[in-house]
């Protein structure tokens, strides 16, 4: 998500360097400073730079130089009325009983076409490793789309792996919030549309702390009571973002030495035995059983447990957490192109969008969903979580653009504590 293109003032120069960092950061918070500022202008600074966007004068990863055209395979979308779409688990509506999904459903009636929705993204990481070596030999997937996080989003535009967009067959692109539109990591948004927002904070089962509240990394990492009991996410800049903010850091602009310095605390934590484990989203599970005490957790998938149990707590840290997107793209070799644009067409009716935002809880970026979600359901639509308010916002940072050399050093660093 990006503004990268808009002078900030003083007054609002955190939410501007928010949208130039994230495209990550995750993702995915032009957060007007002082003034406060709606979700659509934290969403703003969220798309300004990505899960992990990139300036031209460093060489990051920002899309901002001509990408390498990804390969297209034949269009089978007229005869076959099929669209493979991966996604995070939990990240979209279902019914009660858990057997069908409303939105996909009424997608299919309304088109015809058929959605093989697979749950089989846990972690950027883990499924570019899935898909890199397909991508790389010029092969279909097997997924005409699926959704990742700002920063990967700048990495397959960068590597050719990702198409351009067909607006001509997404109409409801023009309801995407306008502060999201010109993203660092791709301009314009012509390879890209996001899917929701959120932040990265803690989540805890107060049965599994014994009813006390954990609020601060410090806490999380070094708690005797919670010895055994704490997991962090294998994604690197929340876990680590959220780590160099306690200890006084910007993650828009830390050095090697604060990034050591970060990963020195989380290496205690783990050599004394703190932590359980790293992991991707499935730490759901773990949490609600009361497995796991406390963890590094995103917003909306808290916020799912709470309503089947009010132990389960969400903590922002005072000293500041980390904000992301994640955003539909469409593979190189995509059999089903068409299809798949049809389909984020559908998810971009503001109706359509706030059904998914009413389930999934994190933050929407299409115009008027948040009006809409308010009349399904009104705490859903104040919640600060989904609707941030100025203060709220005024705590949300992004973790800055990396160069490819930084990525490669800093992510071999940080997988040397995950699986050492």
């Amino acid at each position: 998500m990006n503004n990268s293109n808009r002078q900030p003032a003083a007054s609002d120069n955190l939410a501007f360097r928010a949208a130039l960092a994230r495209g990550l950061v995750s993702r995915r918070s032009a957060m007007m400073g002082a003034a406060g500022l709606s979700a659509a202008a934290f969403l703003a600074a969220c798309g300004s730079e990505g899960r992990n966007p990139t300036t031209p004068a460093t060489g990051g990863t920002g899309a901002t130089s001509a990408a390498p055209t990804a390969k297209a395979a034949q269009d089978l979308s007229d005869t076959e009325k099929i669209v493979n779409w991966s996604n995070w688990t939990e990240y979209i509506d279902v019914t009660d009983d858990g057997k069908s999904r409303p939105t996909i459903d009424a997608f299919t009636k309304e088109t015809g076409i058929k959605v093989n929705y697979t749950e089989d993204y846990l972690d950027n990481d883990e499924f570019y490793a899935k898909v890199r070596p397909l991508l790389e030999g010029g092969q279909d997937t097997g997924r005409d789309v699926w959704c990742s996080t700002d920063w990967l989003v700048a990495r397959l535009i960068r590597q050719g792996y990702v198409q351009k967009l067909d607006l001509a067959n997404i109409p409801n692109a023009g309801n995407l919030e306008d502060s999201l539109k010109n993203v660092e990591f791709d301009p314009g948004r012509v390879y890209s549309l996001p899917w929701q927002s959120g932040f990265a904070g803690i989540g805890y089962n107060l049965k599994a702390t014994g009813g006390k509240k954990i609020e601060s990394i410090t806490q999380l990492l070094t708690d005797p009571a919670l010895k055994g009991k704490v997991t962090l996410l294998t994604e690197m800049r929340d876990t680590v973002g959220l780590v160099l903010l306690e200890q006084g850091k910007d993650p828009a602009s830390f050095t090697d030495a604060d990034f050591d310095a970060a990963l020195e605390m989380i290496q205690q934590a783990k050599d004394s035995e703190q932590i359980l484990k790293f992991t991707g989203n499935e730490y759901t599970d773990g949490l609600a059983k009361g497995d796991i005490a406390a963890c590094v957790a995103w917003t909306g998938d808290v916020v799912q447990l709470q309503f089947d149990d009010e132990n389960i707590q969400y903590a922002l840290p005072e000293k500041g957490f980390t904000i992301w997107s994640d955003n539909f793209v469409i593979p190189a070799m995509a059999q089903h192109k068409k299809n798949a644009e049809l389909l984020i067409n559908y998810y971009y009716d503001p109706k359509v969008m706030a059904e998914v935002a009413a389930w999934v809880n994190y933050i929407p970026p299409v115009k008027g969903a948040r009006d809409e979600l308010v009349k399904i359901d009104a705490e859903l639509g104040e919640n600060p979580l989904i609707a941030p308010t100025p203060d709220v916002l005024s705590r949300a940072h992004v973790f800055r653009g990396l160069t490819p050399d930084e990525e490669t050093k800093y992510n071999r660093a940080f997988q040397s504590i995950v699986t050492g």
